[in-house]
Parts: C-alpha cells; sequence; structure tokens
C-alpha cells in the first residue's frame, strides 16, 4: 500500500531534493501505462510521436512560465551541472577568454573547468571563505571576455543573488540549478541560463537549458556532439537516447507551476518559507548563527549553526530525524545545519521547522 502524504517524510535535503506530492500521484497514476501507449513512460521509445510530444510540451510550458522570447531554445541535455561546466566554454568561448563570479562551490569548480578551454578572469577578489557577494566596486571584468558566468544561489553556502549582475553588454551566462523556477527573471538579460532539475522541478538526471540563438552553432570542434548546442537544437533533444522519465516528469512539474500560481506563487512562497528560518535565526542570535551576509542570504538553502557545536548540531539533526524531517545536515565542505526550501516545500512544512528551531533551543540554551 501507498504512503500518503502525511506519511512522508519532509524532505529538507539539497538534492535531490522534495518532489510536489501532487505530481508524485499523477506520475503513479499513469506509470504502467502512459497516454493511449499501453506502455510505462520508462519504456517509452524516444523516437516516439507520444515523446516528441512529451518533450514539446514541456518546452512549452517552460516558454510560458519564464515568458522566453522567440530568440531562445529550451534543450535538455544529461551531465548535470557539471557537464554544463564544459559544455559552455566548449560552445561560447569564441576567441578564449572569458570572466567567472566565483562566490561559492558551484561557480569555483565551473571556473576550474573553463581552465581547460581557454583563459578566466576571476572577477571577484580571492577568497577562502563565501559568505558574502563582495561589493560591486571590487568586481574587475575584462571588456573583451567572450561571456560573463555566475552561479544564481550556491547551494552549498547558501548565497544568492537577487539581481542581475550588469555586464555591460557582455554575454551573460547563469548556473540557476538551486533556484530555477523559484522567481521570475528577465531571460532576455541571458545568453544562456542552465539548471540540473534535481532542485526544484524534477528528478535528477536531467538538465535544462535556455540559450540564445547566437550561441547556437558556435562549438569548438573539439566538442563532443552531446554537447554541441547546435547538434541537440538540431534533433530537439533527441540526438541520443534522453532521460525519458525525466523530461516527462519536469513537464509535469511545470504545469503543477501553473496550478499553483506560476512562477509569481513560486517567489511569494519563497519569500515567505524563508523568512520564517531567518525570522526564527535572528530571534535567537547567538544560539542559531547564520554566516552569510543578510542582504545576499539564499530563499533555497538556509545554512547555520548552532553555537559552533558539533554535538548540538549532531544532536539537532537526530531530533529532526526522529520527528520525520530529513536532509538538514549541513553539506561535508562546511558543517553546520542547511535548511533546503525548495518549490515542493510546503508553508507549513517550513513552520514545522521553525517551530522544532524554538523548541530545541529552549531545551538546550543553557548547555
Amino acid at each position: 500500500m501507498s504512503k500518503n502524504n502525511n506519511e512522508r517524510a519532509i524532505n529538507f535535503g539539497a538534492g535531490p531534493g522534495k518532489l510536489p506530492f501532487e505530481v508524485l500521484k499523477e506520475v503513479q497514476d499513469e506509470l504502467l501505462s502512459y497516454a493511449n501507449t499501453k506502455v510505462s513512460i520508462l519504456e517509452i521509445s524516444h523516437r516516439s510521436d507520444d515523446f516528441k510530444k512529451v518533450v514539446e510540451n514541456a518546452q512549452e510550458r517552460l516558454t510560458e512560465l519564464l515568458k522566453i522570447p522567440d530568440n531562445y531554445k529550451v534543450m535538455f541535455l544529461q551531465g548535470g551541472g557539471t557537464g554544463m561546466f564544459a559544455a559552455v566554454p566548449l560552445n561560447m568561448m569564441k576567441t578564449g577568454k572569458a570572466d567567472y563570479i566565483t562566490t561559492g562551490t558551484w561557480s569555483a569548480k565551473a571556473a576550474k573547468e573553463a581552465l581547460k578551454y581557454g583563459q578566466v578572469n576571476f572577477v571577484l577578489p580571492k577568497t577562502t571563505s563565501y559568505t558574502q557577494i563582495p561589493d560591486k566596486s571590487t568586481w574587475n571584468f575584462s571588456p573583451d571576455a567572450d561571456y560573463v558566468y555566475y552561479c544564481a544561489n550556491e547551494t552549498v553556502h547558501g548565497i544568492e543573488f537577487h539581481d542581475i549582475p550588469d555586464t555591460k553588454g557582455v554575454p551573460l551566462v547563469a548556473d540557476m540549478s538551486s533556484n530555477f523556477a523559484s522567481k521570475p527573471i528577465d531571460v532576455s538579460k541571458f545568453a544562456l541560463i542552465f539548471a540540473g532539475a534535481q532542485k526544484n522541478v524534477g528528478p535528477s538526471g536531467v538538465t535544462i537549458l535556455i540559450v540564445r540563438k547566437d550561441f547556437i552553432g558556435t562549438a569548438k570542434p573539439i566538442c563532443p556532439s552531446i554537447f554541441d548546442f547546435a547538434v541537440i537544437v538540431a534533433e530537439n533533444s533527441i540526438h541520443n537516447t534522453p532521460p525519458v522519465f525525466q523530461i516527462y516528469f519536469v513537464g509535469r512539474v511545470f504545469e503543477w507551476i501553473k496550478r499553483n500560481g506560476g512562477i509569481e506563487g513560486m517567489a511569494k512562497l519563497a519569500h515567505k518559507k524563508s523568512k520564517l528560518i531567518y525570522d526564527v535565526i535572528e530571534e535567537l542570535k547567538g544560539f542559531y548563527i547564520c554566516p552569510v551576509k543578510k542582504e545576499n542570504r539564499s530563499r533555497m538553502n538556509v545554512p547555520f549553526r548552532i553555537k559552533n557545536d558539533d554535538k548540538l548540531e549532531n544532536e539537532f539533526v537526530a531530533g529532526a530525524s526522529a520527528l520525520n524531517m530529513i536532509g538538514l545536515k549541513g553539506h561535508r565542505s562546511v558543517g553546520g545545519i542547511r535548511a533546503s526550501l525548495y518549490n515542493a516545500i510546503t508553508l507549513e512544512e517550513a513552520q514545522t521547522l521553525a517551530l522544532y528551531m524554538k523548541s530545541f533551543y529552549k531545551q538546550h540554551k543553557d548547555t
């Protein structure tokens, strides 16, 4: 017998993150026979007309949600964000130089990968810790860069850009993996946006790419065909066997987002959820410690320490687990606690965590 929503754990994990229960039920209900095919979506041919419609419907729904202009293409790729760290320079480093804004683990890894294919200018001053986005007066752009790259939300460190960097006309690339579809964005400000699905819009295994058409057909000769934007576009994301189930699921999530207030609805909910948790941290400051500068704090990933005490933090995670809340342990590179509040996390679930944080404080404030 399948569990109902009330019996499921609340998944505050950073990824793969919580999926909308409503969508899980829809997928469950038609898993054995998709539409009129008489086979599972897991068995359907990726060359069939039925699957081509799955791809097209997902593209159309995302285009509608994000108001994507006509001079962009939506693609579905494999390889995750890590694959895109290579795919971006392989397709976009026309003269061999790019600017990277490194504000955390993932943008730093992307810059390291790009160094294999050309010259990287680090826009920000070098740092050994990531707790803020440095003041723009310290930024050092290259006017002749092929593109500027940044990570819109750093999942590990909990740093989010709340505005779009002004690159003075240089094409802008954004890794939006962990805040994708969580707030309205002006797609026309970007040359390329990519996002791993496994945070806000689906299961792991598919990367969503929105690319301006003038960056299609500019790949380096060494670029593998599975990362060549022109090849992917020419066959509408079906050059090789794509992640069929994941694309299908992502399309379902896009429909769920539309039914629940669209991108604007997700943004309002994200603000309310993150405010709940940050308000507790501020109210009980000294016991709970968020290392991130207030104006740079993420709505998606809330990292905090408990008196910088590993023992207390382990007790917090164990106590949360006993109450059916999982995924709260911080990333292994930084430790502490991290609550991820992706689109599928409900306001009630965020309230449950906030109440637990207050209760834990009362029990351990004198420890």
